[in-house]
């Protein structure tokens, strides 16, 4: 297929596609399926090899959010049944956190509801922050907040964050269909200033809240342009107490065009598979880690995820290996950049200054049709595929009741 051999050989140069290509791919039949995971597949290993980053995911403070956020069970009003806790000690934080490790993972996140931390809130989790380093040596920290005010990102930085996520969700065009309580601008904001203070910039999207193919699209160019490190991919989550609970918009395949596309337009980039892949991606789970280069192990911040050792069994028998700690997640030239872009001279073992290489937490994550084959959707003018009908499967959304916030023992 010229298409695929086409955008075969700009992620090898890094060239970005062009929004056709991209469109292109999602459209591509699912005859086509396998042809555009292997091409997207050939760019990935090219940049990471067949090293997958794990990541854990530590829910500082659950539910009780005053944010709108549509696909979100901790937003305000949300009935969700969701674990509703105040902030962990460092020393709870700490401990949760060394079962993510214990399991593999190089690379722990930090996350909060709220729209945005206090200055007094950015004190405890620097307190949090040394007490996950101080018990998990050579272990990355991504802290994930919310909407940062002036200076915080410095201090977080200063406190030993290696990065920070904030993820853009969907396109611009639509973001106020699913967010009236802050824009996207305010989210584009929140992502620079963490770039500017030195920390490594994570943002991505989440798939299947109704967006279009040009929403999505726009949104992984978006990311692109915001030069982010990590972009990590969530699948949403349809919560019933939410008021996305009926959007069940989402197959394995098309969840793993979205992952092609994402590789395509971010070629050297991490790409995370986030929130909802056990949900959408079901029993294809161990074929999109031919796109992406990095999970999350373990549960999410809201909701229960296959078993820690499953991930690690599904790694390994597809042929994959886990990254280690004294491991580059990202290549050299991203590498050099970001540690030029922050004005230091030393390197971590993963990149950039204070070991910055990427990342992200993809913390509430977690349009569809086949149209025309890949060839004719670029011989003019790409129109939107219908929507591919897709069985609620209420069954695999489970709520967490394990780990942070709770006396039982996580899965990591």
């Amino acid at each position: 297929m010229d298409l695929l051999n086409t955008l075969v050989d700009k992620g090898l140069r890094r060239e970005l596609p062009t929004r056709e290509e991209a469109l292109a791919v999602l459209a591509t039949s699912d005859d086509d399926l396998l042809d555009v995971v292997a091409a997207a597949g050939k760019v990935r290993r090219h940049w990471f090899g067949r090293r997958v980053k794990l990541n854990y995911l530590v829910n500082l403070k659950s539910g009780l959010c005053p944010e709108d956020c549509s696909y979100c069970s901790q937003r305000l009003g949300s009935k969700a049944e969701i674990l509703k806790y105040t902030w962990l000690k460092p020393d709870e934080a700490s401990q949760a956190a060394a079962a993510g490790v214990a399991g593999g993972a190089k690379r722990v996140c930090l996350v909060a509801s709220g729209r945005g931390p206090t200055d007094r809130d950015v004190d405890r989790v620097a307190q949090t922050i040394a007490a996950v380093k101080e018990q998990n040596e050579g272990v990355e920290v991504c802290a994930c907040l919310g909407l940062l005010s002036d200076g915080q990102a410095e201090r977080l930085r200063g406190a030993g964050a290696d990065a920070y996520n904030h993820n853009l969700n969907t396109s611009e065009a639509t973001y106020g269909d699913i967010t009236k309580t802050h824009t996207y601008a305010d989210r584009v904001d929140t992502v620079q200033k963490a770039h500017a203070a030195g920390l490594s910039a994570c943002s991505g999207l989440i798939a299947g809240m109704g967006e279009s193919d040009h929403d999505l699209v726009d949104v992984v160019y978006a990311l692109r342009e915001l030069d982010a490190d990590s972009v990590p991919v969530n699948f949403l989550i349809p919560f019933e107490g939410t008021p996305l609970a009926k959007e069940w918009n989402l197959t394995p395949q098309r969840c793993l065009r979205i992952l092609a596309m994402t590789r395509f337009v971010c070629p050297d980039i991490e790409v995370r598979i986030a929130g909802g892949r056990e949900v959408h991606l079901r029993s294809m789970q161990p074929l999109a880690l031919n796109l992406a280069n990095s999970i999350f192990l373990g549960d999410y911040l809201t909701s229960e995820g296959q078993a820690g050792q499953a991930d690690l069994d599904m790694i390994a028998d597809a042929g994959f290996e886990v990254e280690g700690t004294d491991q580059v997640t990202l290549p050299k030239h991203r590498v050099d950049a970001a540690a030029a872009a922050a004005g230091c001279g030393s390197h971590g073992a993963t990149g950039g200054c204070g070991s910055h290489d990427g990342g992200g937490c993809g913390p509430c994550g977690s349009s569809e049709a086949p149209a025309a084959s890949s060839d004719e959707a670029t011989a003019g003018p790409v129109t939107e595929p219908a929507a591919e009908a897709n069985e609620a499967r209420t069954d695999l959304v489970a709520v967490r009741r394990r780990g942070a916030g709770t006396d039982l023992a996580p899965n990591a």
